[in-house]
């Protein structure tokens, strides 16, 4: 079902969740048609609507289906090379964290293995998982390092990444981040690595321009609030914007770091306190909850949904997919954890991998909405009402994808 991005194409018969603000709720039209000219929306609204001059265009019935902006999972570690499912099973027979530490697991064996792996096996590895969003709807992804620890492997993981979208079609942005974990040659030293990764990887991945920006891992087994700043003012210097895992096993105040470096987004928030909301409300930082980790690992202080709904943050919703604590590919299946696990509505958790998700990425101007002048990148479902999106487990409804227009 996918148009033609050479002519005018018209999606119609459609029923449109076009998740546009002045809308409400998730912007419903029906009876609608979106038009597409050069990969760019030209109308998204009724049927009865179109614009004139769309004679030559290539026209689909839709046949009554639900099209939705194309999906956005905002926060992946899908590069990355062999898994970690020997931990699981350590894990299922109770063995401790540091016990798989010990045995040569956790973050140092996937570092292990992306220092190991070629560019090009790295994206041979990375495109079955890419491959399993995709056929979710998926149209844009966001891919962080943080398995290389190193500069070489850094931007070996940002290059393959980089690839995917030439390998498919489908956005991707790019995500540095160094400050992940401290590797083992650093010999505990958490000071002299941040200062390299700041002084020294940083400024190298952006003269090559590999990242689209920058991120870091605030909390007690990474680093602390002071060091990430001082990778966040390297970014800032640089003129890349910044994101932060944050608040996620306890309350370093890691929200409210991010507010002030007015970041994209703050994700995990476990922990977050209402002083850190508040301070992401000003900011206009985006929390992006990642169900996946919470469930995988067992957590059980959940992130602070209400306040974030009190101070009007916008909520985005993704997959956290890692070899660690998130091997999960399918933004359907975060869904219906969102609405499950934390109580999210069926408005909130499609906002969270669209419109919300945009924004998570800096991406709003461009999608997560069906509007004039985005690009029609669009979902197009067999569903009877958009709740279905989150209420099923284990199926898929997706009719076609459409990124660019075809």
């Amino acid at each position: 079902m996918a148009g033609s991005a050479a002519r005018p194409t018209i999606w119609r018969n459609a029923r449109l969740a076009t998740l546009r603000l002045d809308l409400g709720g998730l912007g419903e039209i029906e009876s609608g048609a979106v038009a597409a000219v050069d990969g760019r929306i030209v109308h998204a609204g009724t049927e009865a609507d179109l614009p004139t001059g769309l004679g030559d265009a290539q026209v689909i019935d839709c046949e009554g289906r639900w099209i939705t902006p194309g999906l956005i999972d905002c926060h992946t570690h899908l590069v990355y090379a062999g898994n970690r499912a020997n931990e699981f099973e350590m894990r299922l027979a109770g063995a401790s964290y540091e016990e798989v530490a010990k045995a040569g697991g956790g973050i140092v064996s996937s570092v292990r293995g992306v220092r190991a792996a070629s560019e090009d096996q790295l994206v041979k590895e990375t495109l079955p998982r890419l491959d399993a969003l995709l056929a979710e709807g998926v149209t844009t992804i966001e891919v962080k390092s943080g398995y290389g620890l190193d500069g070489e492997s850094e931007a070996k993981s940002l290059r393959a990444a980089r690839r995917l979208a030439s390998e498919r079609k489908v956005s991707v942005r790019t995500t540095f981040l160094g400050a992940h974990a401290l590797p083992v040659e650093a010999g505990g030293d958490k000071d002299a690595y941040i200062e390299k990764v700041a002084s020294e990887m940083l400024p190298a991945i952006a003269r090559d321009g590999l990242a689209d920006a920058v991120d870091g891992f605030c909390e007690g087994i990474a680093f602390s609030p002071e060091q990430i700043a001082r990778v966040f003012d390297a970014a800032k210097a640089l003129g890349l914007p910044v994101k932060l895992h944050a608040d996620q096993l306890s309350d370093l105040d890691g929200a409210a770091l991010a507010a002030r470096y007015g970041a994209l987004s703050a994700d995990h928030l476990e922990h977050t306190s209402a002083l850190g909301a508040e301070a992401m409300s000003r900011s206009g930082t985006v929390a992006t909850i990642l169900p996946g980790a919470f469930y995988f690992i067992r957590e059980t202080k959940k992130p602070p949904i209400d306040l974030f709904r009190r101070f009007n943050v916008p909520m985005a919703l993704a997959t956290d997919s890692n070899p660690g604590t998130s091997p999960l590919t399918s933004l359907l299946l975060t869904m219906n954890m969102g609405a499950t696990l934390f109580s999210m509505t069926v408005e909130e958790c499609i906002a969270g991998v669209t419109r919300h998700a945009a924004q998570a990425l800096g991406l709003q101007d461009e999608v997560g909405t069906l509007e004039t002048d985005k690009w029609a990148d669009l979902a197009i479902w067999d569903i009877e009402r958009p709740a279905e999106l989150v209420y099923r487990i284990g199926f898929n409804p997706l009719h076609a994808r459409v990124w660019r227009g075809w």
